[in-house]
């Protein structure tokens, strides 16, 4: 379990993040188009997993903004923006921002992927939602990075993930 903040009091998650060198857990989750997608379905290709509570608030928003803009200088890698936020929400706010370079997936339908991933959120008006994460795969599914963000308002250290690249 790791214990993170919100506005500075204490909250925590599930479980611990996927361990560095180990295989990333398998998931399935809906994409914007409501197609169900996989890990297995970005083999071959380096993933940078953009994980936060919810598309709709300035700091997830932010993190979205910013690995747009750096996954279009990036060869053989995915920035996958993962969230509960349901899929039309996610298609709106990428659309409205003319955001293409990141894919957008929900866990909306069953939580599975944030609680296998040791981030689900246990308490706190954000029970049952992702914790700020950015966790970094190489080409074979591997764990090459993972920050759990300490205070969940404040964004992730963007150059040190994308330096494991």
């Amino acid at each position: 379990m790791a214990s993170i903040t919100l506005g500075g009091n204490p909250i925590n998650t599930n479980g611990e993040l996927p361990k560095i060198g180990t295989k990333a857990p398998q998931f399935s989750m809906i994409k914007t188009d409501l197609s169900t997608v996989t890990l297995n379905d970005f083999a071959g290709s380096k993933l940078v997993l953009n994980i936060f509570p919810s598309i709709d608030t300035g700091t997830c928003a932010a993190s979205v903004r910013a690995f747009n803009t750096k996954a279009s200088q990036l060869e053989n890698t995915k920035v996958l923006c993962i969230s509960r936020d349901l899929p039309f929400a996610q298609k709106r706010f990428c659309g409205a921002e003319g955001l293409e370079n990141v894919i957008n997936l929900s866990d909306f339908n069953t939580g599975s992927f944030g609680k296998d991933y040791g981030l689900e959120i246990l308490d706190s008006v954000l029970s049952g939602l992702h914790s700020r994460v950015v966790i970094v795969l190489d080409e074979n599914g591997v764990v090459k990075y993972s920050e759990q963000v300490s205070e969940i308002a404040d964004e992730p250290n963007y150059e040190t993930a994308l330096a494991t690249l």
